[in-house]
């Protein structure tokens, strides 16, 4: 990361609200992620980190209201010692409505973590706010989950997060299938209906193109390698001229039937053939499989 300090996102916010789809999002992203961590252990976490090579580039850790003893308005002490640990933390706090978060909490049957303590539902809400609200003040980023779905979580957090703060232009491959609409976020999209389907194909159907058996199919397919191979010069072409101090980063999207197979193959073989040219930010997202 061109000797860039290494990242430590501290993930925290309202129970329902979407931390536990956004640390699996981190650690998807090659993140080392630890959850429910007790605040006051976070410098002892970073030490705990360190090897004879340094730090790992990308930590992310889970803190709120489940650890019951710990006292969370000292964040901002504890993140200060972890910082002095040769670290950049950054604080994303994720929030929704109370509305939504009861129904949330309605349709999976979990408890909220407060209610031990013998509140109903609605007073463990309010108590939650109370106690995380010296984390959400301190907060780098917000994210207000209450019109998200988990897909729409998943990526904002790849490109609103993980990527932005990211030195340099950041590359998202993403999939998607045509029948739920081209990616509105999308600046190159590549149509991959004109190659062979492994849908037609019993043994592969209920696979995805991140499997062996549909990338060996779809490697084997002549008109596939010429595909990959022009798409590839293209972007080599014109991805390093999009590197500007304005763009955060880039989404490069391939669209098939169903979002299942091509696409998804696609994406996954042009992010591996980025990073083979320097390109050391970059993510892939599958929109109808995430």
């Amino acid at each position: 990361m061109n000797g860039a300090r290494p990242t430590l996102v501290i993930v925290s916010g309202l129970s329902g609200s979407g931390k536990s789809v956004a640390l699996k999002t981190f650690e998807d992203l090659d993140y080392y992620c630890v959850d429910n961590l007790p605040v006051e252990l976070l410098p002892a976490f970073v030490r705990s980190m360190i090897r004879e090579d340094g730090l790992p580039p990308r930590m992310a850790v889970g803190i709120d209201v489940r650890s019951r003893h710990s006292d969370l308005s000292r964040l901002s002490e504890w993140r200060a010692t972890a910082e002095s640990l040769g670290v950049d933390a950054r604080l994303l706090y994720f929030e929704s409505s109370d509305e939504v978060l009861l129904r949330r909490f309605a349709d999976t049957r979990r408890r909220h973590p407060l209610t031990r303590l013998g509140l109903s539902l609605p007073e463990a809400l309010v108590r939650e706010r109370e106690l995380t609200a010296p984390l959400r003040g301190e907060a780098d980023t917000v994210i207000d989950t209450s019109t998200l779905n988990v897909h729409q979580l998943r990526r904002q957090v790849i490109t609103g997060f993980a990527l932005e703060h990211s030195p340099g232009l950041s590359l998202l491959f993403e999939s998607f299938a045509y029948r739920h609409g081209v990616p509105e976020e999308a600046d190159f999209v590549f149509d991959a209906r004109v190659l062979p389907n492994p849908h037609w194909d019993d043994e592969l159907r209920p696979l995805t193109g991140r499997d062996g058996r549909v990338r060996d199919y779809l490697d084997a397919q002549p008109d596939v390698t010429l595909y990959v191979g022009q798409v590839a010069g293209f972007l080599d072409t014109w991805l390093p001229r999009l590197r500007n101090e304005t763009r955060a980063y880039v989404t490069v999207a391939f669209g098939c039937t169903g979002g299942k197979h091509r696409s998804v193959y696609l994406a996954e073989r042009l992010a591996a053939h980025a990073r083979t040219q320097g390109w050391e930010e970059v993510a892939t997202y599958h929109r109808e499989q995430d």
